[in-house]
């Protein structure tokens, strides 16, 4: 007969399961606590150095047979201790494109986050619904039938830009803000705007219609350095608001319905994201013209390699960034000594994405 243990009278307590993997962390700020991903941390991390690094690599490459520079000098003109030559052609030429593609993919990539986590749909791009070809109508009708030039483009396409949201946000409220009909509307709006796009280029003048067409396909030449002011400050004013609202978006991963049902205000929410990720894509598309498909892309690849539950904002300015200070090096060089567009480039590259994303959705729906 076997001795019984002796009891203390407190029943033993089971080990509580960990809720959290181990690559979450948890930091205290004054009375907020913040989660931070571990995995996501160090492939932002790898993603910041991967655009320093191409971007070097950007600034030492000539657009014609003799130019290209190593990079000591490239520093040294950066520094003001070149000849004037080469400081005018790494400073005023190739340093204004770099850093724009950079701040550029980083708008477009919040944008592209934004939109497709209120939508819920990868397809729920920006450049797909109709946002950007919005902002390419209002810069078209401000240059062609207006006559403002460029300065009026940049005002042009943020109207235009905000203009195609307020009409599609519109349309789309009969059910409440529903992801799956606003990426139809937005297609059928985008649709429609390119058409009318392609009338203002016939009624304009040749010469007219020419810069405007190589305008409308995304194109760095004529950058300056001011040019970097106006999207560095839409992202300085727009990215707290945006991560201000983050932890209200992230509900929306769940649908509108699970939002609603923790607290969240989703007319007045959405209502302020969408404003923010338009203002977001007028603001590139007014200084660069439209580039498409940095939007579609770089959440997506954020999110896979990330393998996290949503689509990470941070990581998504990283690969968007990286996108375009490629496309735009591919652009310079690829057919050197003419430069294509980076729009040309980008719609390559998201042309190959897109199929590939469409083949994947439809094995996943007849498996």
């Amino acid at each position: 007969m076997s001795r019984s243990e002796p009891t203390t009278g407190v029943e033993p307590v089971a080990s509580s399961p960990q809720i959290w993997p181990r690559r979450i962390r948890f930091v205290q700020l004054g009375r907020h606590r913040v989660k931070i991903d571990l995995w996501a941390v160090a492939v932002t991390l790898v993603l910041a150095v991967a655009v320093v690094g191409v971007s070097l690599w950007s600034l030492t490459l000539g657009s014609v047979e003799g130019a290209d520079l190593p990079l000591g000098r490239v520093a040294s003109a950066i520094l003001g201790n070149e000849t004037a030559a080469v400081n005018r052609i790494v400073v005023e030429g190739r340093l204004p494109r770099v850093l724009v593609a950079i701040v550029a993919g980083m708008a477009l990539a919040l944008s592209g986050a934004v939109f497709q986590t209120l939508t819920r749909n990868p397809l729920g791009s920006p450049d797909i619904i109709g946002f950007t070809n919005g902002a390419n109508t209002g810069a078209l009708l401000a240059m062609l039938t207006f006559g403002l030039g460029y300065s009026g483009a940049t005002i042009g396409a943020v109207i235009g830009g905000l203009g195609t949201g307020a009409v599609i946000y519109l349309l789309t409220w009969g059910q409440g803000l529903q992801g799956n009909r606003l990426v139809v509307i937005g297609i059928g709006i985008s649709a429609m705007l390119i058409a009318f796009n392609s009338f203002l280029l016939v009624n304009s003048s040749v010469e007219n219609a020419a810069v405007a067409a190589a305008w409308g396909q995304g194109i760095f030449d004529q950058l300056t350095m001011t040019d970097i002011v106006p999207v560095a400050i839409a992202l300085v004013l727009l990215v707290p608001m945006l991560a201000y609202l983050a932890p209200s978006m992230r509900m929306f991963e769940l649908g509108t319905d699970s939002a609603e049902s923790k607290g969240v205000d989703t007319d007045r929410i959405q209502l302020w994201l969408l404003g923010i990720a338009v203002c977001l894509v007028a603001v590139v598309t007014a200084v660069a013209g439209p580039i498409a498909f940095i939007a579609l892309i770089a959440p997506q690849v954020a999110a896979r390699i990330t393998r996290g539950p949503g689509i990470p904002l941070v990581t998504s300015a990283a690969v968007g960034a990286a996108l375009l200070v490629l496309s735009d090096a591919i652009a310079r060089t690829l057919l050197a000594p003419t430069q294509l567009p980076v729009g040309v480039v980008t719609t390559a590259l998201g042309g190959v994405y897109l199929v590939g994303l469409l083949i994947a959705q439809s094995r996943k729906a007849a498996s």
